[in-house]
């Protein structure tokens, strides 16, 4: 049975975990936390200290990796930006240094680029919007040192998450559980993304982590939508008024510091899922999938 080690225990490693385990894999998640709910065992890990990152590949011996690792709060690394690269860095160098010539996946960001154009495809050069994209291509930078590795940069992810969780990660469970109980949402009408549900984030890192995958390739969702946009198509997927999303200028949010693209488009991606069954779904279809199926995997 296969083993991979999921650095990173968060939305998107949990996802991967659940995936992989789905396939016949053994998936084993490791963060300075327990996850809630993961369908994967789990081992503590501080992937900031390499004795600490030696000790758990020697433990867990994995035929994979896939490095997931924060910290992925844009707003903290603004605040914190020497920390941030600090340990993003940290767990790439450390987790490469422990594991030499095992198959490598980082799953990065849209953020390595400056955020000014909605076409930002793997010849793109980069230039980071902010400290936590400077922090992931830091990351990079290591990891493409490594002998089997492949950079996998994903835009903005969506799926559900607890209604009566301690915060929201992402844009579409924020607005489903706001708009369900009948609450305006403001959303920038002036902010850009591709967004790509968590369930293809899965699929598409699972199929990466086979050999012959390009060493650097791009995940984005096939459509170009504004927040507001996005929110409003959540509110006809729930049957309430549009009225309630109320568009306003990006400047005036919480998305201020943001770039006004965090898109990401790919000249690879349609080549590579070719003949592996796989597609990357666009938010009308992702937003009905997850709201057809509340409680589990979208299909």
């Amino acid at each position: 049975m296969t083993r991979t080690l999921i650095v990173g225990s968060g939305f998107v490693g949990r996802a991967v975990a659940a995936r992989l385990a789905a396939g016949g894999d053994r998936p084993v998640l490791a963060s300075r936390r327990p996850p809630g709910g993961a369908p994967a065992s789990w081992v503590p890990l501080d992937a900031a200290d390499s004795a600490a990152c030696r000790r758990v590949v020697e433990e867990v011996r994995p035929d994979r990796l896939v490095l997931v690792h924060g910290p992925s709060d844009a707003t903290w690394c603004e605040a914190h930006p020497d920390r941030a690269a600090a340990l993003h860095t940290a767990a790439a160098r450390n987790l490469t240094a422990a594991a030499p010539g095992v198959r490598t996946v980082l799953v990065s960001t849209d953020n390595v680029f400056p955020g000014h154009s909605p076409v930002n495809d793997e010849s793109a050069p980069t230039a980071p919007a902010n400290a936590y994209g400077r922090a992931k291509l830091a990351a990079e930078d290591v990891v493409r040192g490594a002998a089997d590795a492949t950079v996998l940069r994903v835009s903005l992810v969506y799926g559900w998450e607890p209604e009566h969780g301690a915060k929201w990660l992402n844009f579409f469970a924020a607005c489903a559980h706001r708009l369900r109980r009948g609450e305006p949402v403001e959303a920038p009408d002036d902010q850009w993304t591709t967004p790509v549900l968590v369930t293809d984030v899965a699929d598409v890192t699972a199929a990466v982590l086979a050999p012959a995958a390009p060493a650097l390739l791009h995940l984005g969702g096939p459509e170009l939508v504004s927040r507001a946009a996005w929110a409003e198509a959540v509110a006809d997927g729930l049957g309430v008024p549009r009225s309630l999303v109320v568009r306003v200028p990006k400047a005036q949010g919480r998305y201020a510091s943001r770039p006004a693209h965090s898109c990401l488009t790919s000249r690879l991606l349609d080549g590579f899922l070719a003949g592996r069954g796989l597609r990357v779904r666009g938010v009308t279809e992702g937003v009905r999938t997850l709201l057809d199926h509340p409680g589990g995997r979208a299909a």
